[in-house]
C-alpha cells in the first residue's frame, strides 16, 4: 500500500495543489496554462512550481486518474468503413 501524499511544508493549501497537478494530468495543459488558470482565480503561484508539485506528487495522482479512465473505457468497435470506402 502507499503511504498517502503529505503536504507537509508547502506554501499552498492541499486544495489547491491538488487542483493544480489534477488540471496538468487531466487534461492536456501546459504548465504556463495552468499558471495563468490559478492567477485568474487569485492564486499567484509560477510555472515552475507547478512543475515541481507535478514531479513530486504526480505519481500519486497518475494512477489513480489513469485506473479510472480504464474503468470507464469501452472497447472499440471495428471499422464499418474499409479500404474500398
Amino acid at each position: 500500500m502507499t503511504k498517502p501524499v503529505s503536504y507537509k511544508r508547502h506554501r499552498f493549501p492541499p486544495q489547491i495543489i491538488a487542483n493544480a497537478v489534477w488540471l496538468y494530468f487531466g487534461f492536456p495543459l501546459s504548465l504556463r496554462l495552468i499558471e495563468e488558470m490559478l492567477l485568474e482565480r487569485g492564486i499567484l503561484v509560477s510555472y515552475e512550481t507547478v512543475r515541481r508539485w507535478a514531479l513530486k506528487l504526480g505519481p500519486e495522482y497518475a494512477p489513480a486518474s489513469n485506473a479510472r479512465d480504464r474503468a470507464g473505457a469501452t472497447p472499440r468497435q471495428p471499422s464499418a468503413c474499409r479500404s474500398g470506402c
